[in-house]
């Protein structure tokens, strides 16, 4: 049996920068000591997402990819032996980028993701927006893992994980900030079961503004050998405090369900799906903060 161990660090921010970095490893060496193999952070951490409609503002609390902040996360995976997603606000040509860098277990990056989706109804419009969906195969002590990312709003778009999974992602994470209620849950449990994979999002608990916990992992098996039909594809729902959230996931079961059931990519029709690439905007879906 292969079991991949993830932990949803579903954490209140340092007041700075460098507290929440501070918290941050602390909070993966937590994770570590209970057993998780790949830990996963809220959006945009670096910061706390405490984003400002002052792009000069905003520019200061962006950090480079490859400086120091984010290079401390990928020396303690090296040290654990733990896969990190660490999350922060990433300096780029104009202006930053919302972005996650995931690090294997020997502390190399795999996989660096910027939101394509941002809100640009709200302050998101000052950011830069991503362009592409990648997906890696990351290395951890479970065994390589196919893992692509979402981040927040990017999940109220099922062509994101669609994309994913078309990709051959097994895994998607999915760092958050903002209130995961009914509604939104359910976005991800439908993610996961379309796709028949594994959906993993990491919130702040309530106590951030317009936050409240509820951290979860969708497995998307719907059915299995030994369960009752249908299976409960939640693996866990964390509740709104502050804490390191674990769940298992058994890959051996989610692969052993891809090879046979009829989601995912078994029976679509995608020369019928041409106008899902129509750019074209009409009533009533017209906003004007949209930007081209």
């Amino acid at each position: 049996m292969s079991h991949l161990t993830l932990a949803l660090l579903q954490l209140l921010p340092g007041e700075t920068q460098d507290e929440s970095l501070r918290l941050g490893l602390a909070a993966c060496r937590r994770a570590k000591s209970l057993g998780a193999d790949l830990a996963l952070f809220p959006e945009m951490w670096n910061c706390g997402y405490r984003l400002t409609g002052d792009p000069q503002a905003n520019a200061a609390m962006a950090v480079s990819a490859d400086g120091p902040f984010v290079r401390a996360f990928g020396m303690l995976a090296k040290e654990l032996d733990m896969a990190i997603g660490v999350t922060f606000l990433e300096q780029w040509v104009g202006l930053p980028r919302n972005s996650l860098r995931l690090f294997d277990r020997h502390g190399q990056s795999a996989l660096t993701y910027a939101k394509v989706h941002t809100c640009d109804f709200d302050v998101e419009r000052l950011l830069t927006r991503g362009e592409a969906f990648p997906v890696a195969v990351l290395d951890t002590a479970a065994g390589p893992v196919k893992v692509g990312a979402m981040i927040c709003y990017d999940r109220e778009f099922p062509e994101s994980a669609r994309i994913l999974m078309l990709r051959g992602a097994e895994l998607i994470l999915v760092p958050n900030a903002c209130p995961m209620e009914i509604n939104r849950l359910s976005q991800l449990r439908a993610r996961a079961f379309e796709n028949m994979l594994a959906v993993a999002t990491a919130n702040y608990p309530a106590g951030h503004p317009d936050c409240n916990g509820h951290s979860s992992v969708f497995d998307g098996v719907t059915w299995a050998e030994g369960f009752p039909y249908p299976r409960e594809t939640c693996l866990l729902e964390a509740p709104d405090e502050a804490g390191v959230y674990l769940a298992r996931l058994d890959l051996d079961l989610l692969r052993d369900f891809r090879q046979s059931e009829i989601h995912g990519n078994a029976f679509r029709r995608p020369d019928q799906y041409g106008l899902l690439t129509e750019t074209r905007i009409e009533a009533p879906f017209v906003r004007p903060e949209r930007r081209p």
